[in-house]
């Protein structure tokens, strides 16, 4: 039996208007097979958790650059708890604060990766840690 490609959600939670380093991401993930969906810009936490469920992702995957993520993140994993869904990986990219990385860590965000990380970095590190049946 074949196992099921990695799925990995891609969001911009918010009102950030800027999305390159999402979509270069998201295309390093289809490039190495995973299956990426894309929101689009300016998603509310519940747009993006109701994608999350919809699609059966594996992993979500945001980017913050408006510093948001502080207000945003915590109310994103509420919403995860609640629906039963806190077994998504959850990893944030972007304009984060070296500071709040920890913070972040303990709302259970497994990794976070700041600017100018390689693509291939954050590749190898779904691919390394998300797995399907």
């Amino acid at each position: 039996m074949e196992k099921r490609k990695i799925r990995v959600l891609v969001a911009k939670v918010g009102l950030d208007g800027h999305d390159r380093g999402a979509k270069i991401v998201a295309r390093a993930l289809k490039d190495a097979g995973v299956e990426v969906v894309y929101t689009g810009l300016r998603q509310s936490v519940d747009q993006v958790v109701n994608t999350a469920l919809q699609e059966d992702v594996d992993v979500l995957g945001l980017s913050f650059l408006s510093g948001g993520h502080m207000v945003l993140i915590p109310k994103l994993m509420k919403a995860f708890k609640e629906k039963g869904m806190d077994g998504i990986m959850v990893l944030v990219g972007g304009i984060i604060p070296k500071r709040h990385i920890q913070e972040l860590k303990k709302l259970g965000v497994r990794q976070v990766f700041l600017p100018g990380t390689p693509p291939k970095e954050i590749v190898d590190y779904v691919l390394a840690n998300a797995s399907r049946p």
